[in-house]
């Protein structure tokens, strides 16, 4: 063999090797977008649970501060009147925006 082939020869061999690492490197980044797109989904599933949690929290706080125990109605219309208070000032930010 002379130089020319020899060279040849390990230019092909390079190229065969960089071919095999391109398609580990290939079939790797596929997996790895695999596993975002199933961390995503996972994130979005978390967020709507979260989301679900903090409305029946609040559900159930503004059910508790409704709630008259023992014929307590002067505090109950108190923290009726307040709540009130509070959505009025939540309209007026909102509208302010």
């Amino acid at each position: 063999m002379d130089a020319n082939e020899k060279s040849l020869t390990l230019f092909q061999t390079r190229v065969r090797q960089l071919i095999l690492k391109f398609s580990e490197i290939k079939k790797e980044n596929e997996e790895l977008y695999a596993m975002v797109d199933q961390k995503e989904a996972e994130v979005k599933q978390l967020k709507a649970q979260l989301a679900q949690a903090q409305n029946d929290y609040n559900s159930l706080k503004m059910a508790r501060m409704l709630e008259i125990t023992d014929g307590d109605l002067e505090g109950a219309k108190a923290r009726v009147a307040k709540m009130i208070r509070e959505v009025d000032k939540a309209i007026k930010l909102l509208s302010a925006e």
